[in-house]
This record gives structure tokens, C-alpha cells and sequence, in this order.
């Protein structure tokens, strides 16, 4: 059998004459699109556009859900009654939702952004909270999130689909879990390995933790950043070698 793997980025996220990223590039290698909702980045008219290109480059489109911290670029721990940020997740879904329809293309996933993806990962209860928000909406929606992680449990267990998510560019511990930023050797960035540890990934079932131990990671996904100096050399990086050694670059939500 093929191997296949989806390959998503952040994208979305220019604020008026704020530039993030190179989305019209990655959009040319990725296969998924996790697309800012206004709530840590992104306005209407970039939000279209980016949709846009997606739809034009048959990319799957996902909500990039976060708590409202446009001044903190999503990267805030906050701590929300559950109410609310169902609510937050809610009207971010229904925000994309319509600028995805009006440009022939729909949402078809959710990716939690930042401190709000790190935080459900194991807080129970914001997890619950935003699997709330997406059952309100659309049961049938995927929720991406840390591989091994526990919002992923929750979540199959109300029935949602879940993919589990690896980071091209982030350390490993021993134990599966990313290697704070605060740490040495945190984020890689020599593109050739990078594109080396994914091979890995995809063809063994794990990478090599940051103290040289083999560290089995099962993942469905792919994250390659779009938006730091190399970020797009090192994604087409990862996308050729992988292609190179036989494995099919295709989205989770594609049959």
C-alpha cells in the first residue's frame, strides 16, 4: 500500500498592513490550509484571499480557533468560563464557515491556534469546551491536535473524527511531547534534516527525541510553518523528499 501523509500550515493570519507569512507559496505545498479566524490574527479581506488560493490550489480548508488575543498573537493562556469559549469557538467556525462559501470551498476541520492548542491538549476541561463548540456547529468536523495528546481521546470518545499532529521543525522528548521553546534545540532549522526526521516519521512511526532516543509518533499530519525566514524552502524541502521516496502528500478529509 501507499503511504500517504497530509501536509498543513498556518495560514490567514496579515492583519491590515501587518504581512504574516507566504500563503499564495505553501499553498502550493500543503495539502490542508488552517486559516485564521480574527480572534489572534486575520482579517475579512486576507482571510478571503488566503480562502481563495486554497480553493484554487484544491487545499482542505480548517478553522485556526483561538482565544480572542489579537495583541498576544494567540500565544496567551486565558483562563475562560467554558461557556465562553465555547461561544469563542462557535463564532469563529460561523465567521469562516461564511467567507468559505462565498469563495466555493468549505470548512471541513478545526485546528486549535497557539496557547489554546497547547492548553486542551491536557486541560480537560477547556477541551471539552471547545468539542463542545464543534458539535454545536457540525458533528461531522475533524479536530487536529498533539499527537498523544488526551484532547483526542475526548473528542473520539463524543464522536468527533480526530488526526493527530506532528511538527516538522519541533524537537521531540523521549516521551512524545514537543521540547518547550524555553529549551536549547527546541525548533530545528537545517531544512535537510528536518525533511529527514519527517521521512522517519512517515516511514518507521516516529522520530529521534532530542536526547538521540528512537520516539514512536503516530501522526496523520504534518505542521510545516510558512511564516520565519526558510519556513517555505524547508516545507518544499519536507514535500520533496517525501514524494521523492513514494509517499502520496494528501489531505485527511480527501477519500
Amino acid at each position: 500500500m501507499i503511504k500517504t501523509i497530509d501536509l498543513n500550515s498556518d495560514l490567514g493570519e496579515s492583519f491590515g498592513q501587518w504581512h504574516m507569512g507566504n500563503d499564495k507559496e505553501i499553498l502550493g505545498i500543503v495539502s490542508s490550509a488552517n486559516v485564521a479566524c480574527g480572534f489572534h490574527a486575520g482579517d475579512p479581506v486576507g482571510i478571503l484571499q488566503t480562502l481563495k488560493s486554497a480553493q484554487e490550489n484544491n487545499v482542505a480548508i480548517g478553522a485556526h480557533v483561538s482565544y480572542p488575543d489579537l495583541v498576544g498573537f494567540g500565544r496567551r493562556k486565558m483562563d475562560l468560563a467554558s461557556h465562553e469559549l465555547t461561544a469563542d469557538v462557535i463564532y469563529q467556525i460561523g465567521a469562516l464557515q461564511g467567507l468559505a462559501a462565498a469563495v466555493g470551498t468549505k470548512v471541513s476541520y478545526i485546528k486549535p491556534h497557539g496557547a489554546l492548542y497547547n492548553t486542551i491538549a491536557n486541560d480537560k476541561y477547556q477541551a471539552i469546551a471547545v468539542i463542545e463548540g464543534i458539535l454545536a456547529i457540525d458533528s461531522n468536523l475533524a479536530l487536529v491536535g498533539l499527537a498523544g495528546s488526551n484532547v483526542l481521546k475526548l473528542a473520539q470518545e463524543r464522536g468527533l473524527k480526530t488526526v493527530a499532529e506532528a511538527f516538522a521543525d519541533r524537537a521531540y522528548t523521549s516521551q512524545g511531547e514537543l521540547v518547550s521553546r524555553r529549551e536549547a534545540g527546541s525548533v530545528l532549522h537545517d531544512a535537510d534534516l528536518v525533511a529527514q526526521r519527517m521521512l522517519q516519521l512517515v516511514t518507521e512511526g516516529g522520530v529521534e527525541s532530542i536526547d538521540g532516543k528512537f520516539t514512536p509518533i503516530q501522526a496523520d499530519s504534518i505542521c510545516v510553518h510558512g511564516d520565519s525566514p526558510g519556513a517555505v524552502e524547508m516545507a518544499k524541502q519536507v514535500r520533496t523528499v517525501l514524494q521523492q521516496s513514494g509517499i502520496t502528500i494528501r489531505s485527511f478529509i480527501l477519500p
